[in-house]
């Protein structure tokens, strides 16, 4: 667990990583400080553990990038910043929120099973539901992302688009 509260996205990826705009590659410097520093250790794993208010700070889509590219598939917590909690969705990491107690409790258990379908998350100390949108499941349970969605809807939007040109008619335009 990384038994931390108001962690911002400068302390997930500091800033002097910036400079690339591809997802991967950004895992090495996931808490560059805090592991350069000793501060804290980390293992890979499906899940992190940490506090509340995960995430607060500057809106960078790189924080969710490093996360997911070090291996986290989900992130458990008390709460998120918002922003930080939208970029986490638009990617497929996944942000669960629950009770302080059942994080702990996670972190204690060293292991978690977190079911998309059904909003659960089953750890030693039972099994806690968790709320998320219909369509961030959606996306999350079938791997999409913006482009995604959009190419699920690429029939009715081909349909719409042949509609407007039938119904155009002839351009006429006053010199």
């Amino acid at each position: 667990m990384l038994d931390r509260a108001d962690v911002d996205t400068d302390q997930i990826i500091p800033k002097q990583f910036l400079k690339r705009i591809e997802r991967t590659g950004f895992g090495e410097f996931l808490f560059y400080d805090w592991i350069r520093d000793g501060e804290i250790e980390l293992e890979p794993n499906p899940i992190l553990v940490t506090g509340r208010n995960f995430g607060c700070g500057s809106s960078r889509e790189h924080a969710p990038w490093a996360l997911q590219d070090f291996g986290f598939e989900a992130i458990v917590a008390p709460s998120f910043a918002d922003i930080f909690y939208a970029n986490c969705m638009k990617i497929g990491l996944l942000p669960v929120i629950l009770e302080e107690q059942h994080c702990r409790g996670v972190a204690e258990a060293g292991e978690a099973r977190i079911d998309v379908d059904d909003q659960t998350v089953d750890y030693a100390g039972g099994v806690v539901k968790f709320e998320i949108d219909e369509q961030v499941k959606h996306r999350l349970l079938h791997g999409l992302d913006d482009i995604g969605i959009t190419l699920q809807n690429s029939g009715p939007i081909d349909e719409f688009e042949s509609a407007g040109k039938a119904d155009a008619g002839p351009v006429t335009t006053a010199l």
